[in-house]
């Protein structure tokens, strides 16, 4: 089987196998724990040292690693006395070809051979020899007992995630991807578990009837390992580990309590440290990765097991503390009455606890309406996949609730999979759920269709819940957000509903009904609080909801606050499995990127989007990068290539719409007039209707870009209705078409009071495309790059830091800045000495003529 996932390591055994049959030898000891793959690397080397090399190979043998010089006497016919004349044996053995000398499990190898080898291996620089060793980890924790510790060590991680599910694959080919991903988690990079876990799975486990694997197989060598480990331990030492292993957030304070209840020495554990086998971790004790503690869970006897349990449910006495000492109580009775109170606790408990306490109750009552329980808490704690295959164990049970499982893997699947399914499994709950019910599946649905870019879906949809009850605001929201797709009255029902929203999701739909109002100040009220009311059962709704947020504060010309705010809800959509809503805010970073002109992190961010959103339909995503492009090839004097990108942006018409101006301003200056003329009149009836000053402002921009007559009446109505719209942006985009149409018209002057202004914003916003564009229009304007108009006053100043100087320059004291920007007057006083030094002034007095 091919090496996956190791191109570094093979590169390195390649280079010093190279060097060996040159004649300059080396030395390489690869360290790693168990099934990690040290061996595969060492058969790997010998392969590619073969024919011309000589091949010693001697692995490490368990029952001989007591006998004195017994690894010796395997590879030479003549043992010597001591490792000088080891080394002048293997010299001789590389006279007439190189030697490669492969020392497998050398932990096993007796002490005297190791030593022997080690002295050899440092001292084999001018030889052709090549000394290979492969050792487990365990006495790199005991240094003194590490006989290759002088040797260059090459240490080997876990594999990542794709190189993981590359094995799964070659393992099983049909393996469903939830399936692959609870057994990457489990496997932890390994690569020996992930074969054996691999090529252990049941037909029913390959097709979700039954449970995935707990652990390793019965009959694996790896599982084997750390059995064996295990028992090598004494008793005490075996429980104080187990309180770990079943109670994974162990701090030392609640060990040590239950180890004092029994009257245990906490000292045994050092054994189980040297093994590799626990590890303590500032204030906690944590047994190292999850496939570990599963097997050690699945073959500890069980009697100790429960004692483990029983203790820690007797120390967990806070009231924080009573999900977790209830989960270790029903561990030990296991009866199904406590599957009740399992249930309650869960309801109120925070989503990692909660998905333990329903699994609890699901084995102790065989009840599917707890595997849904489950499931929803595994969805919640951002692991979707178990999330899916306890849903599909939940369906093969004919008691389970109509339509209970499509709605939870509907919602699954829009924050992280395909829209297109997502729709279908919501349409289909609808049609099992009660009638009060059907509604809220439908809108679902409606949304799966919108983030796919399939208006005609969601007319569909609309029409279908057209004489639906439910609640008002869910029907006020299909009815206004119907109408707007459609080019009906879609503001009365929308404001309407903007009165209503009580919880998290209320506020989420109300945030989207106020930015189809172009009401983008209650928009981001809203957004807001529905960000901070995302907690609970609404948790999983925060990351969409900062996407909501962060769109708000993009249309009101807020970058730096959007940016945050999408970066935040980037971690958290990537913390919690939501890959959908990750895109979408890597699209949106893309977008606020690349209207400052930031080219590089604009790509950067698209590129990460780009393959989820094609793979997966995410249409909207997709049409925002597409969006972030065209802006980048404006900028770039590439209008033509702008226009081209944003006519074939028609899988998402809404996005569409709101990319006009953008659209008509590139069409423009490409010679399309005709073609920018017909997009302006939807977003213009979307202005007028929504009467937002920012977004009437952008249509007058357009209107004063095609007219041939009228252009300075456009223009200047534009900039009016900026002021109002409060998008400084758009007024210094708006200020620089202005000035450069007044240039064209010879009005010099006129144009430079416009492009100045301009030229401030775009250095405000950090845009230094933008600002360069305005200074070339300055200097066509007839302004010196080295006169007093166009110089520069905050050159190399941040933003506030220019706002402080010319406040200074103006006369105000420290503290009078201080109470006007509400920082202190330290803050000040630190900026002013920073403002000082980079323009080369020594007074207040120099700072004034300076800005003069």
């Amino acid at each position: 089987m091919a090496v996956h996932g190791r191109d570094r390591e093979l590169d390195l055994l390649d280079e010093l196998v190279v060097r060996a049959r040159t004649g300059h030898g080396g030395a390489l000891a690869v360290r790693s724990g168990p099934g990690l793959g040290r061996s595969t690397l060492l058969r790997w080397a010998a392969r590619r040292a073969a024919p011309d090399f000589r091949v010693l190979s001697l692995p490490g043998i368990r029952a001989e690693a007591r006998l004195t010089r017994a690894g010796l006497g395997r590879i030479l016919s003549e043992i010597p006395d001591n490792p000088h004349e080891v080394r002048c044996s293997l010299a001789e053995l590389a006279k007439d070809r190189p030697l490669l000398c492969v020392v497998d499990d050398a932990h096993w190898l007796d002490r005297e051979s190791l030593e022997a080898l080690a002295y050899t291996a440092r001292r084999v620089g001018g030889e052709p020899i090549l000394m290979l060793f492969a050792a487990h980890n365990e006495h790199i924790l005991i240094p003194e007992r590490d006989r290759l510790a002088s040797i260059p060590a090459l240490p080997l991680p876990p594999l990542d995630d794709e190189t993981s599910r590359l094995i799964l694959r070659e393992c099983a080919e049909d393996i469903p991807e939830e399936l692959e991903s609870i057994l990457v988690d489990l496997a932890g990079g390994n690569p020996r578990a992930l074969l054996e876990l691999g090529r252990s799975l049941t037909p029913g486990q390959l097709s979700g009837t039954e449970p995935p694997p707990a652990t390793l197989p019965a009959g694996s060598g790896l599982r084997a390992v750390y059995r064996r480990r295990f028992f090598r331990l004494s008793e005490t030492a075996r429980l104080l580990l187990l309180m770990a292993v079943v109670e994974d957030r162990l701090d030392t304070v609640t060990l040590g309590r239950a180890a004092a209840s029994a009257g245990l020495d906490l000292a045994e554990l050092e054994p189980a440290r040297a093994l590799g086998l626990i590890a303590v971790d500032g204030d906690h004790v944590t047994v190292p990765g999850l496939l570990i503690r599963s097997v050690l869970y699945a073959d500890s006897p069980l009697a100790e097991r429960q004692t483990a349990h029983r203790l820690l449910a007797g120390v967990l006495e806070r009231p924080d503390q009573s999900a977790r000492r209830l989960w270790h109580r029903t561990a030990v009775t296991s009866s199904p009455s406590d599957a009740g109170r399992l249930r309650v606790a869960a309801l109120n408990a925070e989503p990692t606890e909660a998905a333990r306490l329903w699994t609890r109750a699901a084995e102790l009552s065989g009840d599917p309406d707890d595997l849904l329980g489950a499931a929803g808490a595994f969805w919640r704690s951002g692991d979707p996949a178990r999330a899916r295959i306890l849903i599909r164990r939940a369906q093969a049970d004919p008691a389970v609730p109509p339509g209970e499982a499509e709605l939870l893997l509907g919602e699954i699947e829009l924050f992280d999979g395909l829209p297109g399914r997502s729709r279908a499994l919501f349409q289909t709950a609808a049609e099992s759920l009660p009638s009060e019910r059907r509604l809220d599946a439908l809108v679902r649905a409606g949304e799966a269709a919108f983030l796919a870019g399939d208006i005609i879906a969601y007319l569909e949809l609309a029409a279908q819940a057209k004489d639906v009850p439910g609640p008002e605001l869910l029907v006020l929201h299909f009815k206004g957000t119907s109408a707007a797709f459609a080019n009906g009255d879609f503001t009365t029902p929308l404001r309407r509903l903007l009165t209503l929203p009580v919880s998290c999701l209320d506020h989420i739909w109300a945030s989207t009904a106020a930015a189809l109002l172009g009401d983008d100040t209650a928009a981001h009220e809203l957004a807001g609080r529905a960000v901070r009311t995302a907690h609970g059962g609404y948790s999983t709704l925060r990351p969409a909801a900062l996407h909501l947020l962060s769109q708000a504060d993009a249309w009101r010309g807020r970058f730096t606050e959007a940016t945050a705010c999408s970066l935040e809800g980037l971690a958290l959509a990537r913390s919690m499995s939501q890959g959908n809503v990750a895109t979408d805010h890597l699209a949106l970073l893309a977008l606020l990127a690349a209207l400052r002109g930031d080219r590089e992190n604009s790509e950067r961010h698209a590129v990460q989007a780009i393959q989820t959103a094609s793979t997966r339909g995410l249409n909207r995503s997709e049409a925002f990068i597409s969006w972030a492009r065209a802006a980048l090839d404006l900028l770039e004097d590439r209008p033509a290539e702008a226009t081209a990108r944003l006519e074939v942006m028609t899988v998402h018409p809404v996005v569409r719409v709101m990319t006009t101006p953008l659209y008509v301003e590139a069409a423009v200056q490409s010679g399309r007039r005709d073609a920018a003329a017909g997009a302006l009149h939807l977003f213009d009836r979307w202005a007028q209707t929504t009467a937002n000053p920012a977004r009437m402002a952008l249509s007058r921009r357009c209107y004063a870009l095609l007219a041939d007559k009228d252009a300075e009446e456009n223009f200047t109505a534009a900039l009016a209705l900026h002021r109002l719209g409060g998008s400084p942006f758009e007024l210094a985009r708006t200020q620089l078409l202005y000035g450069a149409w007044l240039r064209r018209a010879r009005r010099p002057s006129d144009a430079r009071t416009h492009l100045r202004q301009a030229l401030h914003i775009f250095r405000h916003y950090d845009a230094p495309g933008w600002a360069e564009r305005a200074r070339a229009e300055l200097r066509a304007a007839g302004e010196s790059c080295a006169g007093p108009e166009s110089r520069e006053p905050a050159a190399g100043l941040t933003a506030q830091q220019e706002q402080i100087a010319r406040l200074a320059a103006e006369g105000s004291t420290n503290r009078e800045i201080a109470a006007r920007l509400t920082l202190s007057p330290r803050t000040v006083e630190h900026h002013l000495r920073n403002v000082f030094a980079r323009l080369g002034v020594r007074s207040r007095v120099e700072l004034a003529r300076f800005f003069s």
